[in-house]
């Protein structure tokens, strides 16, 4: 966990205070060390260095402005803003807000409003919806909604898997200045991809 600043205000402790008890006798300490885990506090600007040249392998608790810049970093260094997804969870289990992340297509809607091609990597917004509807299957025990939210998400990453793909991931694999038209789908091509993808996981 980090916070931006050295002076702890008043949000620091209070944010900080949940998680002293790892440092110290408690029913949590003996856990920690019996899988081998561990906790630390650091500054914002030393863990964004070590995640950079990190292999991962730590959970990273941020609070909101933090989290909010950071996930959009690691989300990228993964390959694309348009493959994150972000769920927010109650403590009572059952309420959830379930998004992509912000500012994924304004601009590309700017071009779509111009009558000009787009290709959107739509993956995050199919998501967002997804997370919606299979905690909604999970409240209501419905087998077939959870099915078709777990089918959805599946192929998105097999339509993907298959070389399938917007360009912004084309841009990962070739470079931005090697990708040409033929490397990536479109917006709706993409779509028509999961769309059959989804259909044959269907009706299997």
């Amino acid at each position: 966990m980090q916070h931006e600043k050295l002076e702890i205000s008043k949000i620091d402790v209070f944010f900080r205070n949940p998680y002293v008890c790892f440092n110290k006798k408690s029913q949590y300490k003996k856990q920690f060390e019996d899988k081998k885990i561990w906790y630390e506090h650091r500054l914002i600007d030393d863990m964004v260095a070590y995640a950079m040249k990190s292999e991962g392998g730590f959970v990273w608790a941020c609070k909101n402005y933090d989290g909010d810049v950071q996930s959009d970093s690691v989300a990228q260094g993964f390959g694309s803003l348009g493959m994150m997804t972000s769920v927010l969870i109650c403590p009572d289990g059952k309420t959830i807000e379930s998004e992509a992340a912000h500012g994924t297509v304004t601009r590309h809607y700017r071009f779509h409003q111009q009558n000009k091609e787009t290709s959107t990597n739509s993956v995050a917004s199919i998501f967002a919806w997804t997370r919606g509807l299979a905690h909604r299957a999970k409240i209501d025990e419905n087998s077939e909604l959870k099915k078709f939210a777990e089918s959805l998400e599946a192929a998105c990453v097999g339509v993907i898997e298959s070389g399938k793909m917007t360009k912004d991931l084309a841009i990962c694999i070739k470079g931005m200045d090697s990708v040409v038209r033929k490397d990536y789908l479109n917006t709706f091509e993409f779509i028509d991809a999961v769309a059959e993808d989804l259909q044959k996981r269907l009706q299997s």
